[in-house]
């Protein structure tokens, strides 16, 4: 086997997550071990020099690769979003179901999957049902508090209605605090966050992102010019397309040396952002990276992850393929195939953790991995594009232009 890469730098791009970068540290140290038991190689990790990075040392297919991994962190501007009250985030429900509907996203992104639709509608269902629980539940508490004054103080009527009416609050705004205390079980605020941060700007970057985004990108160029022999940008969930608009940046700006950089987007969402109206700059991006040939592309994705747009080309869905596309290479990861029957059941109704199992150790029947293993993409000794030159598009792939709204930034 030809070594192609002895240094690698990777440069992580998380979703929209507001925990700390140390979660995904521990999460390729821990999955990393378990996928070495189960392919048979070496692998070591150690702390970086920076507060978001690790080194890996890896003997994989009988070569030696020395690993830097560094988590690209905007979860505080996550965080700063999702600070919104009670009374904020249901008026965010109101604006985000407004956007969607209104501008037609919603329906055309149900001809893509049904999955990430399903899972956008999941929080405003869920806390309109907290809200009814709620309601009925002061009323209830309401109009028992005011027959009690009343049996008691007959002649106090109008005294009855009012305690009734701040009881009927009390207990309304009760029960949603203890629903959103909850949380951490039902993820409603925190999907309903989620969707409105796209949503709020329909399509187009808050400042502060766009600010983060020029960071990255100084993050990227730092790298390289590094000695790594590959410099590996990987963008998971809505990392990815924060992912595609840094790189079409430093395209744009001259930044990327050839044969040096490269891209995998993992369980992308990038139709909810790039479908809604005020989109351009992401749409122009898509456009022109999906038809650059000097950052190799790979997406993949897997029918079993619901909040993801499995198998769905995000240049080509959103309306934006050039006339000669020469990217992404559309990959499955296959989790009813690459998963043992038994972890594939465990797995397939824990929708989150399946949308972060492309971070994870995959062991099949044959216990072995698939053609996807994060571990020997991001620890092994060949480049992305020679990892993957033998393997053709997922023939289920999906590139019909199904985006009503085309414009592209100038």
């Amino acid at each position: 086997m030809t070594q192609d890469v002895c240094r690698r730098r990777v440069l992580y791009i998380p979703g929209f997550d507001p925990f700390h970068a140390r979660r995904y540290r521990e999460l390729y140290r821990k999955q990393a071990a378990r996928q070495s038991e189960i392919s048979g190689f070496q692998i070591s990790q150690v702390k970086g020099d920076g507060p978001y990075s690790w080194r890996v040392t890896a003997e994989i297919e009988n070569a030696r690769v020395e690993t830097e991994i560094e988590v690209l962190v905007w979860s505080d501007i996550v965080s700063s979003s999702m600070a919104a009250s009670i009374p904020s985030t249901y008026a965010q429900l109101v604006r985000t179901a407004w956007t969607y509907i209104g501008s037609g996203a919603l329906f055309r992104l149900m001809r893509l999957r049904q999955g990430p639709v399903i899972a956008a509608l999941y929080p405003i269902v869920f806390l309109i049902l907290q809200l009814v629980v709620a309601v009925i539940a002061g009323w209830v508490l309401g109009q028992s508090v005011k027959l009690l004054v009343r049996s008691i103080w007959p002649s106090v009527g109008v005294t009855a209605v009012g305690l009734g009416l701040v009881c009927s609050i009390a207990v309304i705004w009760a029960v949603l605090v203890w629903f959103k205390r909850k949380d951490s079980k039902v993820f409603a605020y925190y999907l309903m966050h989620d969707y409105a941060f796209s949503a709020r700007w329909k399509g187009a970057n808050p400042p502060e992102l766009e600010a983060r985004m020029v960071t990255f990108a100084k993050k990227v160029a730092k790298a390289l010019a590094s000695d790594a022999d590959e410099v590996l940008v990987v963008g998971h969930s809505s990392g990815a397309h924060l992912a595609i608009s840094v790189l079409a940046d430093m395209i744009r700006d001259e930044r990327i040396p050839p044969g040096k950089c490269s891209f995998l987007s993992l369980g992308h969402v990038v139709p909810m952002l790039s479908f809604l109206p005020k989109a351009n700059r992401l749409r122009s991006d898509l456009h022109l990276m999906g038809g650059q040939d000097l950052i190799p592309w790979v997406d993949v994705t897997a029918p079993g992850d619901g909040c993801a747009f499995a198998l769905c080309d995000p240049v080509s869905v959103s309306g934006v393929a050039p006339e000669f596309q020469t990217g992404p290479l559309i990959l499955s990861a296959a989790f009813s195939q690459t998963l043992k029957p038994r972890a594939w059941a465990k797995l397939k109704r824990r929708y989150f953790r399946l949308h972060f199992q492309y971070l994870c150790a995959f062991d099949n029947l044959s216990g072995k991995p698939g053609d996807y293993d994060y571990f020997r993409v991001t620890a092994g000794p060949k480049r992305l594009a020679a990892r993957f030159a033998d393997r053709r598009p997922s023939p289920s792939a999906k590139r019909r232009a199904v985006n009503r709204f085309t414009d592209m930034a100038s």
